[in-house]
């Protein structure tokens, strides 16, 4: 007998209790499925943003607006669920023997997964107001002259620390914010016929069986992919095919 705990409402899919061993697992399968995953890079469209806009962004924040350079790598992991969206629309594809190049995509639930993206970008924008609006309180409104100049005072000065441990501790509230709504919530919608309520409420009760396991997974995200931005963002196109292919495997392991 199965004596896996479940959860569930009246009108939502079940969520099932997972482990840290789950993480585990999903992340082997993510590696397994690496190369089946790259055909997503085959659109233009993902190429351009991974590998064109990001970039030319954080290079303009380098020079213009150092300050502002960390916030926005780690800010991009808060908006992630929803551009792996064509990779997990390419999982669900391959797992029922269909064509999953770009060409052949598309997903009834467009609306509702534009809707959440656009959730998901409003906390993304309210996460760099606030990291801006925290320097500026501690530093003042003048724009660091360089980023050379900026590393020294931030971790030689009182105020700098102040602003790592508050701006670390700010932004992991964010984090937590977007992960809730979205760990399941994309999977779920490309996956089933719910709208974007039912999926949000899934994946808000995935997150609350799960506290501990999926904290754990919003941090093996977020370092992930901020080596990987670091890494002339080369490592984020290792990364992202490996991480949406494992939370695919994680919401199948959580969502009955």
């Amino acid at each position: 007998m199965n004596t896996q705990e479940v959860f569930a409402s009246p009108v939502c899919p079940e969520v099932r209790r997972i482990k840290p061993s789950d993480l585990t697992d999903a992340l082997r399968e993510g590696v397994t499925d690496f190369w089946r995953t790259l055909d997503v890079f085959a659109d233009p469209f993902s190429v351009a943003i991974i590998g064109v806009l990001y970039p030319a962004v954080c290079l303009y924040l380098l020079d213009a607006h150092p300050q502002l350079l960390f916030p926005f790598m780690s800010g991009l992991t808060l908006i992630g669920p929803f551009a792996a969206t064509g990779l997990y629309e390419a999982k669900r594809r391959q797992e029922l023997g269909l064509d999953a190049s770009p060409a052949a995509r598309g997903s009834p639930a467009l609306p509702s997964i534009l809707a959440l993206g656009l959730a998901l970008l409003i906390i993304f924008t309210c996460w760099q107001a606030t990291a801006d609006s925290l320097y500026r309180w501690l530093f003042g409104p003048a724009t660091p002259m360089s980023l050379g100049g900026f590393l020294r005072e931030v971790l030689t000065t009182s105020r700098g620390w102040t602003l790592i441990i508050l701006g670390n501790a700010i932004g992991s509230v964010f984090a937590f914010a977007a992960l809730s709504i979205s760990v399941i919530s994309f999977p779920l919608l490309l996956d089933r016929n719910v709208g974007e309520a039912v999926a949000v409420e899934t994946s808000i009760r995935a997150v609350m069986a799960n506290p501990l396991t999926m904290m754990l997974w919003g941090l093996i995200v977020a370092a992930a992919l901020t080596i990987g931005f670091s890494l002339c963002f080369v490592g984020a196109l290792i990364a992202a095919p490996i991480l949406a292919s494992a939370n695919w495997r994680l919401y199948r392991k959580t969502v009955q």
